[in-house]
């Protein structure tokens, strides 16, 4: 359980609002011009608990911090942190090439995200029920600020990865089409040779053709021929077109 510290004199009235297992959501708590500020740390990736930190605003206008520190430095120390955070991952955003690097992003920035929204409702509840207090003020804009480039960068990060999905899905229909287009071209060819090939296989093909007393040359001729040739039938099977025609 996270506690207040012993030596705080709240107001009854604020100790009351507390559970007895958990110091709960961040929220702003005010009575008889005492503030308490319950808020958390920025998250961790698959962290379930939050990290809980107390500051107290005296009717004098004095700042403490449940962590030792003094005056209100202490919580724009803690809004920095995830000033920090939010910089860290806009640099890890720049960085992403692939769907993996944006749903990793993603799932970084969600509880982030989520904790700025309430640091930034607190603070607001903060500045409503301490309207004199400026310093508030200029700690409320800068969270909405941070609140709203969190959802910028959430909102580019699933953009990115949709498109990166739709691209790789894209890129894979064309591939599979092309391979429908050969095969289909491959049965062209097998339907042309498949009756002579059939032929051959019944009935033999060793009849006589008047090159059976050839010099070496012919055979080499031929075999190159048959090589040249099938490097253009290899063309037409793999693009759909030969080496002569332009690309459509």
């Amino acid at each position: 359980m996270h506690t207040l510290p012993s030596s705080w004199d709240l107001p009854q009235a604020i100790k009351q609002r507390f559970g007895l297992q958990r110091a709960g959501k961040q929220r702003a708590m005010i009575a008889d011009d005492h503030l308490l500020l319950v808020l958390h740390h920025p998250p961790r990736s698959k962290q379930r608990d939050r990290k809980v930190i107390f500051f107290w605003r005296q009717p004098d206008g004095t700042w403490k911090a449940s962590t030792g520190g003094r005056g209100i430095q202490s919580l724009i120390k803690h809004i920095k942190l995830y000033s920090s955070e939010e910089e860290a991952l806009n640099q890890q955003y720049a960085e992403a090439e692939n769907a993996e690097d944006y749903f990793a992003l993603l799932e970084t920035i969600a509880p982030l995200r989520l904790e700025t929204q309430n640091l930034h409702s607190t603070l607001q509840a903060a500045r409503e029920g301490i309207p004199l207090d400026r310093e508030i003020v200029d700690l409320r804009d800068w969270a909405h600020e941070l609140e709203r480039s969190l959802n910028l960068l959430y909102e580019n990060a699933k953009n990115a990865m949709d498109f990166t999905i739709a691209q790789r899905g894209e890129e894979q229909a064309q591939l599979s089409l092309k391979a429908v287009e050969s095969g289909h071209r491959l049965n062209i060819l097998a339907a042309i040779f498949f009756p002579l090939t059939a032929l051959a296989s019944v009935f033999g093909m060793n009849l006589k053709s008047g090159l059976e007393n050839s010099e070496i040359a012919t055979f080499w001729s031929i075999f190159f021929l048959g090589g040249v040739a099938g490097f253009f039938v290899l063309n037409w099977v793999i693009r759909g077109q030969w080496f002569w025609e332009d690309d459509p």
